[in-house]
């Protein structure tokens, strides 16, 4: 018996992908993030950097939780408000899911929209107007994911630990997007310091500014892509660049050919970050070839993009093929 909801986050599933892959591929295997109870991986980060801040005073009782968020960091944080009687405040950029605003407000927390076409540095993007907000309301805590180095703690502390007791170390390329960059970094991070025989590859969609900086440590004008919870406009010092082998892109289409795909194939109800990980994941194993294992995540459900991706008229309207 738990005595309340955050005991029940991670210890999650590792299930075998049998039919969105190759029979001439490598073994590839997800784990099912979307089965934490606010249903994503960023519960782990979320319940870690509060604990830690209530442990240090930054947040105390009856204060203010101020985040930005694409969404799941934000849900995770106010399902944890809920639970410790905290108020909560998001500010999200407006190419977000509606279904994402309406369970933010279902937890009680207050939701800012911004412009997602803006620049990193504007006073509207949406990382500025928590900065804004956090330093406008009293006994505020601002988590500052991005940036947070508890983010990359988190995932050392258990998203690492978990993945190396549930396959013995058995396995051989490790993969996750490039969002805040706390989970590659911190499973990264406690996989290289077990051994040196597993790769790291981050995934980043078209857009996003990770993949050139990886590869060119320069930083280049952000583009609009459709997916959500992965990819950045700005640098995020929560990313360890150093723990990562290998950058890949991928595209709005394959993210969302394949997640549509992993929902009616193999039956996990996952969202468009995922699809965009396992058609990354898939590629590699086709790669390296039968006898070898590729492990990566279902980051989030799909419950959170019914009138997106998962409909058919929107993906009609936006010009995607299914």
């Amino acid at each position: 018996m738990f005595s309340n909801i955050l005991q029940a986050i991670g210890h999650t599933p590792l299930v075998k992908l049998n039919r969105v892959t190759d029979k001439q591929s490598a073994t590839v295997l997800a784990k099912c993030e979307f089965m934490n109870p606010s249903g994503s991986i960023k519960d782990r980060m979320a319940h870690y950097i509060i604990e830690q801040a209530e442990k240090s005073g930054k947040l105390k009782m009856g204060g203010t939780i101020v985040e930005n968020t694409s969404g799941n960091t934000g849900l995770a944080l106010a399902m944890i408000a809920a639970v410790k009687g905290y108020r909560a405040i998001f500010t999200l950029p407006d190419k977000m899911s509606q279904e994402k605003i309406d369970m933010l407000k279902a937890f009680g927390a207050q939701v800012v929209v911004t412009p997602t076409d803006v620049p990193g540095d504007s006073p509207e993007h949406y990382v500025n107007t928590a900065i804004r907000i956090a330093k406008e309301t009293p006994n505020a805590f601002y988590v500052n994911q991005y940036h947070n180095q508890d983010n990359i703690a988190a995932h050392y502390h258990s998203t690492g630990p978990e993945i190396w007791e549930q396959t013995q170390g058995k396995f051989d390329v490790f993969v996750a997007g490039t969002g805040t960059g706390g989970t590659i970094s911190g499973v990264g991070r406690y996989l290289k310091e077990k051994t040196d025989n597993i790769k790291i590859i981050g995934v980043d969609p078209i857009g996003s500014i990770h993949y050139d900086y990886f590869y060119t440590h320069k930083l280049v004008t952000p583009a609009l892509y459709k997916v959500e919870g992965i990819g950045e406009d700005i640098l995020c010092q929560a990313l360890d660049f150093s723990v990562i082998d290998e950058m890949r892109q991928t595209n709005d289409n394959q993210a969302f050919t394949m997640a549509r795909r992993l929902v009616r194939e193999e039956g996990l109800f996952c969202g468009g970050s995922s699809g965009a990980l396992v058609h990354t994941a898939c590629e590699i194993a086709k790669e390296i070839g039968p006898g070898k294992t590729v492990i990566t995540l279902l980051t989030d459900s799909g419950s959170r993009y019914i009138s997106k991706f998962l409909n058919d008229t929107w993906m009609k309207q936006n010009g995607f093929s299914f």
